[in-house]
């Protein structure tokens, strides 16, 4: 991976898909220690304060777009296997679908996928989004969702050295999933995964959608 460290800019999924249309290649990873418009799911603006971890990574998979899709989940992975790694062997890290991480069930990471395909429809590039609470998180009354921060939890670790963890971890299951589909990926998400087997909200656009989360299918 090239990684293009930067101290501040609007977001680090905006700068990746200006570099994408530029050209640049698969695997390169924007870090920046600030930025001044960050964004979640749903365009839902991402608190980026000093001390927390902001990157996305360009990725120009081999795939059709759904199946690229899959990445979701090998990124929730990825960043679920790092911040077990530098919590306490007690703290409860899971994945909370579609796009989170938490700890002990408050949210201490979050994912945004931006794609974009050519004119014969073909997957042109891939923005992985990543957003890691590590010194600081978000007050209860600002967010819809609890959050938690990693110094909160008991981890001593650094955006640097977490996001050698994260983009190493990356690179791992990517080859996993590109050798062997999305089963062992799948297997791995799920032993993470938050809430399976409980009632569970889906909050879609202008509606809500109450069930049961019983499992994740074949695709994702």
């Amino acid at each position: 991976m090239h990684l293009i460290a930067l101290g501040e800019i609007d977001s680090t999924n905006e700068e990746a898909r200006r570099l994408a249309d530029a050209g640049h290649p698969d695997g390169t990873v924007v870090w920046a220690h600030r930025q001044t418009a960050g964004r979640g799911r749903a365009s839902r603006s991402w608190n980026s304060q000093l001390g927390n971890l902001f990157f996305s990574m360009l990725l120009r998979p081999d795939a059709p777009p759904a199946q690229a899709m899959q990445l979701t989940f090998l990124a929730a992975v990825a960043v679920a296997d790092a911040v077990a790694e530098a919590l306490p062997a007690e703290a409860p890290v899971t994945c909370k679908w579609p796009n989170d991480v938490l700890v002990g069930g408050r949210k201490a990471a979050g994912i945004l996928l931006e794609s974009a395909t050519g004119p014969n429809g073909a997957l042109d590039w891939l923005i992985v989004g990543i957003g890691v609470n590590i010194e600081t998180h978000p007050p209860d009354d600002e967010v819809i969702y609890p959050a938690t921060s990693l110094h909160l939890e008991g981890a001593a670790i650094n955006c640097s050295d977490l996001l050698l963890y994260i983009c190493t971890g990356f690179q791992h299951w990517r080859r996993v999933w590109e050798r062997h589909g999305f089963v062992p990926l799948r297997a791995a998400w799920l032993e993470r995964a938050h809430g399976l087997g409980r009632p569970v909200q889906v909050r879609m656009e202008g509606e809500t959608l109450h069930g049961t989360f019983a499992d994740l299918s074949a695709d994702g």
